[in-house]
């Protein structure tokens, strides 16, 4: 089919024949990257671009982190942790025991002083997963006083997107943390500092082999009590679209997804690429992205993003003409419904799911 053929041909057109990222070793001016990676919105890689950062050598070191967000004051500052059972946070869950039913789960959220969070981070023997993901200008906003240790943007990607960023966001996490596949309204530019990070990249054409659907949203509560998770429908009940593809479905599972799933399973290959110590992938604007991590020697993963705000031009227009056109795919395995009551009936999963265009 068409949409098919385009497939294949954006592959070529993004990252040629080799299918991988391209690779600079050094940072492109900002003519050379709004010209060969903005403007045909494709990825790239950047090496020896952050080496002059002091984070690299001073994040690894857990008294300096601690000494540089405590207070001197009786009071800590705090940073939020996310929690989740599976290190697995704004990503499909059943929404109870009893059925299979999705909804798109959010973590847990607890705020505290920076001691206890790297704690809990390094507490991977726990029966829960805690990151710290805030994102919305974390970076600025909580950890404000590790300014020094990396720059506030980057300076060519500044001059070529002819802003600052929306955002700056700082991750800390372990090997259990992953982020399940969506995408971002944002130019992203993902500067890791310690640890490994491991990409699963899609283009935007390939929105129909993602199945997206709408799904009910939830957030983790955790009870300090019982150690035990639940999952909490919104109130008002309102409804996320979420890709519905794990790329790595378990054992048992295995057979089923990829029965469910066959445009993605059955098609190209994401392409694969793994972001080091020291260097920067650009994210495109709207491309769809998976991540996993390898932990550091003090087990843990630490990276800052920058946010920039894309331009909503023809590209914008062009995906979402794209996103419009029927493909015909498998049962919707979404769930619409109207109340936690509905959960308790005996409806048929036909019943209770709802087309999506």
């Amino acid at each position: 089919m068409e949409i098919e053929t385009l497939w294949e041909e954006v592959r070529e057109l993004s990252l040629g024949l080799s299918g991988e990222v391209e690779r600079l070793n050094s940072p492109p001016t900002p003519i050379q990257f709004l010209r060969d990676f903005v403007s045909q919105n494709k990825p790239c890689i950047i090496s020896n671009a952050i080496n002059h950062w002091p984070a690299l050598s001073n994040w690894s070191n857990d008294s300096y982190l601690i000494k540089s967000l405590s207070s001197s004051s009786s009071s800590d500052p705090l940073v939020s942790v996310h929690l989740t059972p599976n290190g697995r946070a704004d990503a499909l869950a059943p929404l109870t025991k009893a059925n299979d039913y999705l909804c798109f789960a959010s973590a847990h959220v607890q705020h505290m002083p920076f001691p206890e969070a790297l704690s809990l981070i390094s507490s991977t023997g726990s029966n829960f997963v805690a990151y710290a993901q805030q994102q919305n200008d974390c970076f600025r906003l909580e950890y404000s006083a590790l300014s020094p240790d990396c720059d506030a943007n980057i300076p060519w990607a500044s001059d070529a997107l002819g802003c600052l960023p929306e955002a700056v966001n700082l991750w800390i996490g372990n090997h259990l943390s992953e982020t399940s596949f969506h995408k971002d309204h944002y130019e992203n530019l993902y500067a890791v500092v310690t640890g490994r990070k491991h990409f699963l990249l899609l283009p935007p054409t390939d929105v129909h082999r993602m199945y997206i659907r709408d799904y009910p949203a939830a957030q983790y509560l955790y009870s300090q009590d019982t150690k035990d998770f639940t999952l909490e429908l919104d109130k008002p009940l309102r409804y996320v679209p979420w890709c519905s593809v794990n790329p790595y479905p378990s054992g048992k599972n295995k057979v089923e997804e990829m029965e469910k799933f066959p445009l993605f399973f059955q098609g190209p290959k994401p392409f694969e690429c793994t972001i080091n110590p020291g260097e920067i992938l650009y994210l495109p604007s709207m491309w769809f992205h998976h991540v996993r991590q390898s932990p550091d020697d003090n087990g843990r993963v630490i990276a800052v993003n920058y946010w920039y705000d894309m331009q909503f031009d023809i590209k914008y227009a062009y995906f979402n003409f794209l996103q419009s056109i029927h493909y015909p795919v498998l049962k919707n395995t979404s769930l619409k419904i109207e109340s936690e009551d509905q959960l308790k009936t005996n409806s048929s999963e036909d019943e209770l799911c709802a087309g999506v265009s």
